[in-house]
């Protein structure tokens, strides 16, 4: 005697596809942070570049803003030390970016509720 199970494929997808969706979404978020953590170090080793040839502090952030390709130029945050009246040759330059980072995976973005920060800095030695 053969049972009906005519339901079954229905509701084992029904249970398992916001799991699998859950996953699969997580995943693609952590590739975008690696892809944007990625990107800002590299932003960070060009700026410092700019910083070791002896260029202002508002052309080194102008250079960042530019380099940068993630979202909103305005959220990026360009600290330069020292500044560039304190700047000599031979001494070192720092650059730090930051930039807000917000998960679009449900769960995580409950367990990071304000935008996560992505930093990355690079020192020179100016010439």
């Amino acid at each position: 005697m053969k049972k009906d199970e005519r339901g079954q494929s229905m509701v084992e997808t029904a249970l398992l596809l916001p799991v699998f969706l859950l996953i699969l979404v997580g995943i693609i978020d952590f590739g975008k942070l690696t892809y944007s953590y990625a990107h800002v170090h590299m932003a960070a080793q060009e700026t410092v570049r700019i910083a070791g040839f002896g260029e202002s502090d508002a052309a080194i952030k102008t250079f960042a803003q530019n380099y940068v390709h993630l979202g909103d130029k305005s959220k990026l945050e360009v600290v330069v030390t020292p500044n560039e009246t304190k700047r000599k040759s031979g001494e070192y330059v720092t650059v730090k970016l930051r930039y807000p980072y917000q998960f679009i995976t449900p769960l995580i973005s409950k367990l990071f509720p304000s935008s996560f920060m992505i930093e990355s800095d690079s020192t020179i030695r100016i010439e």
